[in-house]
């Protein structure tokens, strides 16, 4: 009898837990099935028409490492990639450091913080093309208030004013965009890894007579180092995924070899050139480059966490 019972409470329990377990899967499978059509299959598929030779409409022609080879020899693609590592390496480190120092200074009491935290928010959630609008009226190179000011009050020659969306200036162009653009949010991240720091430890650098500087260097910097692990991880992915902004500045079209970055490179030779299986080639080295540089990111996590 207490067997039997048992048995029962035994097909019960697993009953229920088949039901349970269903019910989680039909609520992550949405999720699952748009990760699968989206992510995983593009992926496969890129990685398998890289080693071909494919314009779209002809059958596609196997041949091997040919694709990566002739990136490597591309004149373009060689300025595109190191376009995008300069434009990595700017955007950064200057990002974070106004960033940061923004989140600390509008940390403090001061009066009308709350409005200053608005404002430096609005060019990242304003549309992308009206930002970039307001951007180029800005830096326009006979209009614009920049060279106007230049001219006027540094005595700068109309030959010599800087042209901000051509030759070497695009790239700088690029960083200072993305700098004014992007530090709103990544200053609400900071501010909320400060919100996170208790105030006993700055109470205990009071009593020890430390100033300002030496509360920032020794408990809120290595406080925020975790903060600091996520924000440069999610910053250089966005730096390597750049593509609306060299496009939108630079006056899209088809982009010079010192406006170019990966991305427009990649869909000038898929969607101009029709070269699919080259732009696939691009595309996987892009990924090789995003997923090599985050894991040495996170192989020396140690550094900016707290553990």
């Amino acid at each position: 009898m207490a067997r039997q019972k048992a048995v029962e409470m035994s097909a019960s329990v697993k009953k229920r837990n088949r039901r349970r377990n269903l019910t989680a899967y039909l609520f992550i499978a949405p999720n699952f099935v748009g990760f699968a059509v989206f992510t995983m299959i593009p992926i496969v598929v890129a990685v398998g028409m890289s080693f071909c030779k494919w314009d779209g409409s002809n059958p596609a022609e196997f041949i091997g490492l040919d694709n990566f080879i002739s990136l490597f020899r591309d004149t373009f693609f060689v300025n595109s990639l190191f376009n995008t590592f300069l434009y990595c390496i700017g955007t950064v480190p200057l990002t974070l450091i106004v960033a940061l120092t923004l989140a600390v200074l509008l940390n403090q009491k001061i009066r009308g913080r709350s409005v200053f935290r608005v404002v430096s928010c609005i060019p990242y959630v304003s549309s992308i093309i009206a930002v970039t609008t307001v951007w180029r009226m800005i830096f326009h190179p006979a209009k614009g208030p920049v060279n106007a000011l230049l001219y006027y009050a540094f005595q700068v020659p109309k030959g010599d004013l800087p042209q901000w969306f051509t030759g070497h200036l695009i790239i700088m162009s690029y960083i200072l965009f993305s700098l004014w653009k992007s530090m709103g949010y990544y200053m609400v991240i900071y501010l909320a890894g400060l919100q996170g720091i208790s105030g006993e430890l700055y109470e205990a650098g009071n009593l020890d007579g430390a100033n300002s500087w030496q509360k920032f260097r020794y408990i809120t910097w290595p406080q925020l180092r975790p903060t600091t692990f996520f924000v440069i991880i999610i910053m250089t992915i966005a730096c390597f995924k750049i593509y609306d902004t060299a496009v939108l500045l630079a006056g899209g079209g088809n982009m010079s070899t010192s406006s170019m970055v990966l991305v427009s490179f990649i869909y000038q030779e898929a969607f101009t050139k029709w070269n699919m299986g080259y732009a696939s080639a691009a595309a996987i080295i892009l990924f090789l480059i995003v997923l090599l540089v985050t894991l040495f990111q996170f192989k020396n996590e140690s550094k900016y966490t707290n553990d």
